[in-house]
Protein backbone atom coordinates (compact mmCIF):
# COMPACT_ATOMS: atom_id res chain seq x y z
CA UNK A 1 0.00 0.00 0.00
CA UNK A 2 1.46 3.34 -1.08
CA UNK A 3 1.57 5.91 1.73
CA UNK A 4 2.03 9.60 0.87
CA UNK A 5 2.14 12.32 3.52
CA UNK A 6 0.78 15.33 1.63
CA UNK A 7 1.75 18.00 4.17
CA UNK A 8 5.12 18.28 5.91
CA UNK A 9 7.32 21.29 6.61
CA UNK A 10 11.10 21.32 6.25
CA UNK A 11 13.69 24.06 6.28
CA UNK A 12 17.27 24.43 5.13
CA UNK A 13 19.54 22.56 7.53
CA UNK A 14 21.20 25.69 8.90
CA UNK A 15 17.83 27.41 9.51
CA UNK A 16 15.73 24.51 10.77
CA UNK A 17 16.62 24.57 14.48
CA UNK A 18 15.94 28.30 14.80
CA UNK A 19 12.77 28.18 12.69
CA UNK A 20 11.25 25.22 14.53
CA UNK A 21 12.05 26.75 17.92
CA UNK A 22 10.44 30.07 16.95
CA UNK A 23 7.31 28.38 15.59
CA UNK A 24 7.03 26.15 18.65
CA UNK A 25 7.20 29.15 20.97
CA UNK A 26 4.51 30.99 18.98
CA UNK A 27 2.11 28.04 18.83
CA UNK A 28 2.82 26.20 22.08
CA UNK A 29 3.36 22.99 20.13
CA UNK A 30 6.06 20.38 20.72
CA UNK A 31 7.85 19.42 17.49
CA UNK A 32 7.93 15.73 16.61
CA UNK A 33 10.95 16.00 14.29
CA UNK A 34 13.74 18.48 13.65
CA UNK A 35 12.25 20.14 10.55
CA UNK A 36 15.01 19.06 8.16
CA UNK A 37 14.81 16.89 5.05
CA UNK A 38 17.09 14.25 6.65
CA UNK A 39 14.83 14.39 9.70
CA UNK A 40 11.64 13.76 7.71
CA UNK A 41 13.32 10.92 5.83
CA UNK A 42 14.21 9.30 9.15
CA UNK A 43 10.59 9.72 10.27
CA UNK A 44 9.31 8.27 6.99
CA UNK A 45 11.48 5.19 7.32
CA UNK A 46 10.31 4.61 10.90
CA UNK A 47 6.61 5.14 10.10
CA UNK A 48 6.52 3.36 6.73
CA UNK A 49 5.73 6.48 4.69
CA UNK A 50 6.82 6.20 1.05
CA UNK A 51 6.75 9.84 -0.04
CA UNK A 52 6.29 13.21 1.63
CA UNK A 53 5.19 16.51 0.12
CA UNK A 54 7.41 19.23 1.58
CA UNK A 55 5.61 22.59 1.79
CA UNK A 56 7.44 25.91 1.84
CA UNK A 57 6.26 29.40 2.83
CA UNK A 58 7.80 32.76 1.96
CA UNK A 59 6.76 35.08 4.77
CA UNK A 60 8.45 38.04 3.02
CA UNK A 61 8.36 38.81 -0.72
CA UNK A 62 12.14 38.85 -1.07
CA UNK A 63 12.39 35.28 0.27
CA UNK A 64 10.36 33.82 -2.58
CA UNK A 65 12.96 32.85 -5.17
CA UNK A 66 15.59 31.65 -2.68
CA UNK A 67 13.11 29.35 -0.98
CA UNK A 68 11.95 28.06 -4.35
CA UNK A 69 15.53 27.30 -5.38
CA UNK A 70 15.90 25.25 -2.22
CA UNK A 71 12.62 23.42 -2.91
CA UNK A 72 13.83 22.44 -6.37
CA UNK A 73 17.15 21.24 -4.91
CA UNK A 74 15.69 18.83 -2.33
CA UNK A 75 13.40 16.86 -4.63
CA UNK A 76 14.13 13.16 -5.09
CA UNK A 77 12.22 9.90 -5.37
CA UNK A 78 10.89 10.26 -1.79
CA UNK A 79 10.56 14.04 -1.43
CA UNK A 80 8.10 16.06 -3.52
CA UNK A 81 8.67 19.74 -2.77
CA UNK A 82 6.13 22.49 -3.41
CA UNK A 83 7.11 26.08 -4.09
CA UNK A 84 5.90 29.34 -2.61
CA UNK A 85 4.61 32.63 -3.94
CA UNK A 86 4.31 35.63 -1.63
CA UNK A 87 1.35 37.79 -2.73
CA UNK A 88 3.56 40.89 -2.81
CA UNK A 89 6.31 39.31 -4.90
CA UNK A 90 6.33 41.40 -8.07
CA UNK A 91 7.64 38.76 -10.48
CA UNK A 92 5.19 36.04 -9.49
CA UNK A 93 4.19 35.16 -13.06
CA UNK A 94 7.74 34.40 -14.18
CA UNK A 95 8.36 32.61 -10.89
CA UNK A 96 5.41 30.30 -11.48
CA UNK A 97 6.67 29.59 -14.99
CA UNK A 98 10.13 28.80 -13.62
CA UNK A 99 8.76 26.51 -10.92
CA UNK A 100 6.71 24.62 -13.46
CA UNK A 101 9.68 24.21 -15.80
CA UNK A 102 11.80 23.03 -12.86
CA UNK A 103 9.48 20.12 -12.11
CA UNK A 104 7.66 21.58 -9.11
CA UNK A 105 4.12 20.21 -8.86
CA UNK A 106 2.46 22.73 -6.57
CA UNK A 107 2.41 25.90 -4.47
CA UNK A 108 1.68 26.43 -0.79
CA UNK A 109 -0.20 29.55 0.35
CA UNK A 110 -0.55 30.55 4.00
CA UNK A 111 -3.00 33.46 4.38
CA UNK A 112 -1.97 34.06 8.02
CA UNK A 113 1.81 34.18 7.58
CA UNK A 114 1.46 35.96 4.22
CA UNK A 115 -1.25 38.40 5.41
CA UNK A 116 -3.97 38.10 2.78
CA UNK A 117 -7.61 37.11 2.56
CA UNK A 118 -7.82 33.93 0.51
CA UNK A 119 -10.64 35.32 -1.65
CA UNK A 120 -9.11 38.79 -2.12
CA UNK A 121 -9.51 39.76 -5.78
CA UNK A 122 -5.79 40.59 -6.09
CA UNK A 123 -4.99 36.91 -5.58
CA UNK A 124 -7.07 35.56 -8.44
CA UNK A 125 -4.58 36.32 -11.25
CA UNK A 126 -1.99 34.26 -9.32
CA UNK A 127 -4.46 31.41 -8.80
CA UNK A 128 -5.50 31.46 -12.44
CA UNK A 129 -1.90 31.35 -13.66
CA UNK A 130 -1.11 28.45 -11.35
CA UNK A 131 -4.21 26.63 -12.61
CA UNK A 132 -3.20 27.31 -16.22
CA UNK A 133 0.17 25.66 -15.53
CA UNK A 134 -1.47 22.68 -13.83
CA UNK A 135 0.12 23.49 -10.47
CA UNK A 136 -1.59 22.19 -7.35
CA UNK A 137 -2.45 24.92 -4.84
CA UNK A 138 -2.59 23.99 -1.16
CA UNK A 139 -3.87 26.49 1.40
CA UNK A 140 -3.56 26.64 5.14
CA UNK A 141 -7.24 26.73 6.10
CA UNK A 142 -8.96 27.69 9.33
CA UNK A 143 -7.31 28.68 12.60
CA UNK A 144 -3.56 28.81 13.17
CA UNK A 145 -2.28 28.39 16.73
CA UNK A 146 0.35 31.08 16.21
CA UNK A 147 -2.28 33.73 15.38
CA UNK A 148 -5.47 35.20 16.77
CA UNK A 149 -8.81 35.50 14.95
CA UNK A 150 -10.16 36.69 12.62
CA UNK A 151 -8.51 34.16 10.29
CA UNK A 152 -8.04 34.71 6.59
CA UNK A 153 -9.05 31.38 5.03
CA UNK A 154 -12.39 30.23 6.38
CA UNK A 155 -14.55 27.60 4.66
CA UNK A 156 -16.94 30.03 2.97
CA UNK A 157 -13.99 32.05 1.62
CA UNK A 158 -12.33 28.89 0.35
CA UNK A 159 -15.54 27.97 -1.45
CA UNK A 160 -15.45 31.36 -3.20
CA UNK A 161 -12.02 30.52 -4.61
CA UNK A 162 -12.99 27.01 -5.69
CA UNK A 163 -16.03 28.26 -7.55
CA UNK A 164 -14.21 31.16 -9.19
CA UNK A 165 -11.06 29.43 -10.44
CA UNK A 166 -12.32 26.72 -12.73
CA UNK A 167 -10.05 23.80 -13.46
CA UNK A 168 -7.77 24.50 -10.52
CA UNK A 169 -6.27 21.72 -8.42
CA UNK A 170 -6.96 22.97 -4.90
CA UNK A 171 -6.24 21.42 -1.50
CA UNK A 172 -7.60 22.91 1.72
CA UNK A 173 -5.40 21.75 4.59
CA UNK A 174 -6.55 20.70 8.06
CA UNK A 175 -9.74 19.00 6.80
CA UNK A 176 -10.76 22.20 5.04
CA UNK A 177 -10.51 24.51 8.05
CA UNK A 178 -8.77 23.83 11.35
CA UNK A 179 -11.29 24.07 14.20
CA UNK A 180 -13.89 25.31 11.70
CA UNK A 181 -15.26 21.90 10.77
CA UNK A 182 -18.91 22.90 11.13
CA UNK A 183 -18.21 25.45 8.39
CA UNK A 184 -16.44 22.80 6.31
CA UNK A 185 -19.43 20.53 6.63
CA UNK A 186 -21.75 23.35 5.60
CA UNK A 187 -19.77 25.19 2.90
CA UNK A 188 -16.98 22.96 1.54
CA UNK A 189 -17.94 19.31 1.71
CA UNK A 190 -18.90 18.24 -1.80
CA UNK A 191 -17.11 21.14 -3.53
CA UNK A 192 -14.47 20.57 -6.22
CA UNK A 193 -11.33 20.41 -4.08
CA UNK A 194 -9.29 18.08 -1.90
CA UNK A 195 -9.09 18.13 1.89
CA UNK A 196 -6.00 16.96 3.75
CA UNK A 197 -6.10 15.45 7.22
CA UNK A 198 -3.14 17.38 8.65
CA UNK A 199 -3.25 18.09 12.39
CA UNK A 200 -6.99 17.37 12.47
CA UNK A 201 -7.52 13.71 13.36
CA UNK A 202 -6.46 14.37 16.96
CA UNK A 203 -9.23 16.96 17.43
CA UNK A 204 -12.13 16.43 15.05
CA UNK A 205 -14.90 14.22 16.34
CA UNK A 206 -14.82 10.85 14.55
CA UNK A 207 -18.52 11.14 13.70
CA UNK A 208 -18.04 14.56 12.13
CA UNK A 209 -14.98 13.35 10.22
CA UNK A 210 -17.05 10.55 8.71
CA UNK A 211 -19.93 12.88 7.84
CA UNK A 212 -17.58 15.26 6.05
CA UNK A 213 -15.74 12.41 4.34
CA UNK A 214 -18.91 10.75 3.10
CA UNK A 215 -20.43 14.03 1.89
CA UNK A 216 -17.19 15.15 0.26
CA UNK A 217 -16.06 11.79 -1.12
CA UNK A 218 -13.22 9.61 0.11
CA UNK A 219 -11.61 10.00 -3.33
CA UNK A 220 -10.83 13.64 -2.45
CA UNK A 221 -9.23 13.13 0.96
CA UNK A 222 -5.45 13.13 1.45
CA UNK A 223 -3.49 11.72 4.37
CA UNK A 224 -1.27 14.43 5.86
CA UNK A 225 0.50 15.11 9.15
CA UNK A 226 1.79 18.72 9.31
CA UNK A 227 5.15 17.36 10.49
CA UNK A 228 7.03 18.42 12.56
CA UNK A 229 3.84 19.32 14.46
CA UNK A 230 2.26 15.93 13.87
CA UNK A 231 4.17 12.66 14.11
CA UNK A 232 3.87 10.50 11.02
CA UNK A 233 3.55 7.25 12.98
CA UNK A 234 0.99 8.75 15.35
CA UNK A 235 -1.13 10.29 12.57
CA UNK A 236 -1.16 6.99 10.67
CA UNK A 237 -2.38 5.25 13.80
CA UNK A 238 -5.11 7.87 14.21
CA UNK A 239 -6.38 7.35 10.68
CA UNK A 240 -6.34 3.57 10.99
CA UNK A 241 -8.38 3.78 14.21
CA UNK A 242 -11.28 5.07 12.13
CA UNK A 243 -11.61 1.54 10.66
CA UNK A 244 -12.22 2.70 7.09
CA UNK A 245 -12.91 0.00 4.50
CA UNK A 246 -9.68 -1.17 2.87
CA UNK A 247 -10.37 0.49 -0.48
CA UNK A 248 -11.13 3.87 1.12
CA UNK A 249 -8.14 3.63 3.46
CA UNK A 250 -5.83 2.83 0.54
CA UNK A 251 -7.19 5.81 -1.40
CA UNK A 252 -6.77 8.26 1.47
CA UNK A 253 -3.30 7.01 2.45
CA UNK A 254 -1.81 7.40 -0.98
CA UNK A 255 -3.94 6.51 -3.97
CA UNK A 256 -5.67 9.88 -4.19
CA UNK A 257 -2.40 11.75 -3.74
CA UNK A 258 -0.67 9.68 -6.41
CA UNK A 259 -3.38 10.55 -8.93
CA UNK A 260 -3.35 14.24 -7.99
CA UNK A 261 0.45 14.39 -8.24
CA UNK A 262 0.50 12.50 -11.53
CA UNK A 263 2.66 9.68 -10.19
CA UNK A 264 2.89 6.42 -12.12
Amino acid sequence: MLIIDFHVHCFENDLAERAVKKLAEASGLVPMSDGTVPGIKKSMKSAGVDKSVVLTIATKPQQTHKINQWAVSVQDENIIAFGTIHPDYGDWENELEWLHSSGIKGIKFHPEYQSFEVDDSRMFPIYEKAAELGLIMIFHAGADLGFSPPYHCMPEQMRNVVRAVTGAKIVAAHMGGYRSWDGVERFLAGERLYLDTSFSLREIDAGQFMRIAEKHGFDRLLFATDSPWGGQREELEGLRKLKLPDDKLEAVLGGNAAKLLGLT
